[in-house]
């Protein structure tokens, strides 16, 4: 990862931003795709948007995307796309969904770029360097206590029947929880406003640009078992902003 690569990711937020604002409370078409997920017409924009800036300046470089599927997945170096991470609140006019844009380098994100467009906030975390929130270093706040924690989820619909069990015997542990937010709830945490969030059935372009922001806040990003995340883990995952509650979150997601 070079200063390079964070420019260009800079330029596809950019670019996924000025196609995404014009549809924002504003009338556009919407499909249901075959997992009943929504996808509009800024989705498709935005992916567009990103996807030709990278096939004319990084031809070499593999691309995963949400909406228009994969091209050279299996480069050393690949970027992954999700031009609306929260489109059913995009949908509803809420300016809590995301533009997310990873890098990965042998299966690992190695660059995350978290942009909500609507309220001008860009999160960037990138190896070996500090997350910042629009060029300001932020910092995850200390938690050492699942007691203490305010654990944040997108929807108990994401989960399946045993992981939602799972996740309300953490939740029942925990000082208090909250609905709601996808991509959102990780620049949270990472600016110190929340302490966890843990989520189940996450495709890949849904988690690996909040691994280097997260991290680089001082935060951990696990998955159930307590592994780093990469290109094959299973899109069940554990962020914490204090690396002392993973351990006993993995305990109470296991029983």
């Amino acid at each position: 990862m070079t200063d390079d690569d964070l420019a260009l990711a800079h330029r596809l937020a950019d670019a996924a931003a000025g196609a995404i604002r014009p549809f924002f409370r504003a009338p556009f078409t919407m499909e249901h795709k075959a997992d009943a997920s929504p996808v509009t017409q800024a989705d498709r924009a935005a992916e567009a948007a990103m996807r030709t800036i990278l096939e004319a300046e990084r031809p070499g470089d593999g691309i995963i995307g949400e909406e228009y599927g994969n091209a050279r997945e299996d480069a050393a170096r690949v970027w992954v796309l999700d031009p609306i991470d929260g489109t059913r609140s995009f949908v509803a006019g809420r300016a809590i969904f995301g533009t997310l844009i990873a890098l990965l380098e042998g299966g690992r994100p190695v660059l995350g770029v978290l942009n909500q467009p609507i309220q001008e906030e860009r999160w960037v975390g990138a190896a070996g360097r500090v997350t910042t929130l629009n060029g300001r270093a932020v910092r995850a706040r200390s938690c050492g206590t699942v007691a203490e924690a305010h654990l944040a989820t997108t929807g108990p619909g994401y989960f399946k029947a045993e992981e939602l069990a799972a996740f309300e015997r953490l939740s029942a542990g925990c000082r208090d929880t909250l609905w709601g937010g996808d991509c959102y709830n990780y620049g949270l945490l990472a600016t110190g406003h929340l302490d966890l969030v843990v989520e189940a059935g996450l495709k890949l372009y849904d988690f690996a640009a909040l691994v280097p922001i997260v991290e680089g806040s001082g935060g951990v990003m696990r998955d159930w078992a307590g592994k780093p995340l990469d290109i094959a883990s299973d899109g069940r995952v554990i962020a914490a902003g204090d690396a002392r509650l993973i351990d006993p979150v993995i305990r109470a997601l296991e029983g």
